[in-house]
């Protein structure tokens, strides 16, 4: 089930609705960066350095050149963090995007639409993963000093949390929050296991800035998978949590759905 959902999951990359998301992402990506990028210039320009020359008013002369070179300081340090900061900032940013991503992925794979996330667990899971990505980062670079040590602890960790919040994301879409904890623990070890496949991917640089887009496409096709072994998606469509697959409802997306604010439940 992972080998066949991790492949379908690669593939889905590729469509052109998850394109459109992807540059959606990467565009206000780097708005951020940008607007980061300025905000520190300005703040080394104009608080850090008087700060400090306030100290010492007998500063010579060349310490008013010293804007321009904070500035320049500060523009080079962001360059050399651009690497760092780029995967986190656009984690958070794909999270606004994960329901749309979710609903192109269970059309394409002939399931009922979900119900999209609350706004509250929405946010959640973004900073959540935002702190999975800021993690995953410290123990890649950590890699250099002990490779085997840290080799595992980064797939481990990254593995259990990926997989966790993810399949989450996906079950939660159908199904109260009790039962998702319950369907999990049930095929906890399937989780895992498809959760060292994002770290895997959340390790390679550039191709990271997908994680979100495949983890949520990857835990979708997943989920469905389990879900129709077990019957559980008549359970849910029995609950009322889902429009009933002879409903014309239960083709397109649930009420409300066209963008993420909107369609996000209250």
């Amino acid at each position: 089930m992972i080998l066949t959902s991790a492949l379908q999951a690669l593939r889905d990359l590729f469509r052109p609705e998850l394109r459109g998301v992807f540059w959606k992402v990467l565009g206000l990506t780097a708005l951020v960066l940008v607007a980061l990028w300025f905000g520190v210039r300005w703040l080394f320009a104009s608080e850090v350095i008087p700060f400090f020359a306030g100290f010492s008013p007998d500063m010579p002369a060349w310490i008013d050149n010293a804007q321009g070179f904070a500035a320049f300081a500060a523009g080079l340090l962001l360059a050399l963090l651009l690497a760092f900061l780029i995967a986190p900032v656009s984690a958070v940013i794909a999270g606004l995007f994960l329901d749309d991503a979710a609903e192109v992925v269970e059309r394409e794979a002939g399931l009922p639409p979900g119900r999209a996330l609350p706004l509250v667990r929405g946010i959640t899971l973004s900073l959540r993963f935002f702190g999975i990505v800021i993690l995953g980062n410290l123990l890649a670079f950590a890699l250099l000093l002990v490779p085997v040590v840290n080799l595992g602890a980064f797939f481990v960790i990254n593995g259990y949390l990926l997989g966790r919040e993810y399949f989450e994301f996906a079950a939660l879409r159908y199904h109260s929050e009790e039962a998702v904890r319950t369907m999990r623990a049930r095929n906890g070890a399937t989780v895992f296991l498809a959760g060292l496949l994002l770290a895997a991917f959340l390790a390679v640089p550039v191709l990271n800035l997908l994680t979100p887009l495949f983890a949520a496409s990857l835990m979708v096709r997943l989920h469905g998978r389990i879900a129709r072994r077990d019957n559980l998606l008549l359970a849910a469509e029995a609950s009322g949590r889902l429009p009933p697959a002879s409903s014309p409802d239960a083709s397109r997306p649930a009420a409300g759905a066209g963008g993420p604010a909107g369609r996000r439940e209250a």
